[in-house]
């Protein structure tokens, strides 16, 4: 069955060469959503828990343009730039995941990429 890229102008555009989600077999692979401003292209600066929201109201942004949501989550990992900050993003996301959270990784990476504090990627069933 061959791929369908998923692509939003409501999410930030892809600043290399990737989509912004692919839909294959059944699933929806979105690509590491990061605290872009879709409107203004700026990153959103701040802390790691207001960072966390714009990351993701850009993921909800690319999973409506596939026809999905939240629901549709079934595995995310979670980049941050300093576990300190896992507390202020765990609050966060608990608020867009109430219901039968997805299974997760959460890890410390060296840099992210624009040096920002959260990056999540997502992978949605259908």
């Amino acid at each position: 069955m061959p791929s369908e890229i998923i692509s939003t102008d409501k999410a930030p555009a892809a600043i290399g060469p990737y989509s912004q989600a692919v839909r294959a077999n059944g699933f929806v692979f979105c690509s590491g959503q990061i605290p872009i401003d879709p409107a203004t292209g700026e990153l959103v600066n701040g802390d790691a828990a207001s960072a966390t929201e714009r990351v993701l109201e850009n993921l909800k942004a690319v999973l409506e343009a596939a026809g999905l949501g939240f629901g549709n989550i079934v595995k995310t990992t979670v980049f941050l730039s300093d576990m300190k900050d896992f507390a202020a993003m765990n609050e966060v996301y608990a608020r867009y995941f109430t219901d039968a959270p997805p299974a997760r990784a959460a890890v410390q990476a060296a840099r992210l990429p624009k040096d920002v504090l959260v990056e999540i990627e997502a992978v949605a069933a259908e």
